[in-house]
């Protein structure tokens, strides 16, 4: 089954994609991470800032995490979370066609054996 001509993969494009799309996937991949480490150590920060006005662990962390300085670190994970998968999948997509068009060369060399 041959695809029509506005199907026909451009291998070229997915693989010009996959090489452009990699340092801004990198980059968002780095800001996520930095924020998850950031967002413990922003909470530890926010904790010790109550501790005299709130003796218990769990006190301190409810108010911690209550902060709104928490809570737009929160926000800005979420953000670049987003980037992070929309990058990421947009990434799968283009090895998806790499591999289509992988399995349509193979299939067209093999017919054309048995031609």
């Amino acid at each position: 089954m041959a695809l029509s001509e506005e199907a026909e993969i451009n291998i070229f494009r997915a693989l010009d994609f996959l090489r452009d799309t990699a340092p801004a996937f990198a980059k968002a991949k780095a800001q996520r991470v930095y924020l998850e480490s950031f967002l413990k150590a922003k909470r530890a920060i926010l904790m010790k800032q109550v501790e005299a006005t709130y003796p218990s662990a769990a006190a301190q962390e409810r108010e911690a995490m209550a902060h709104p300085d928490y809570l737009d670190l929160l926000d800005a994970l979420r953000i670049a979370t987003e980037e992070e998968e929309k990058l990421g999948w947009m990434m799968k997509a283009a090895q998806a066609k790499c591999s289509v068009w992988q399995t349509l060369e193979a299939t067209k060399r093999m017919e054309m054996k048995v031609v």
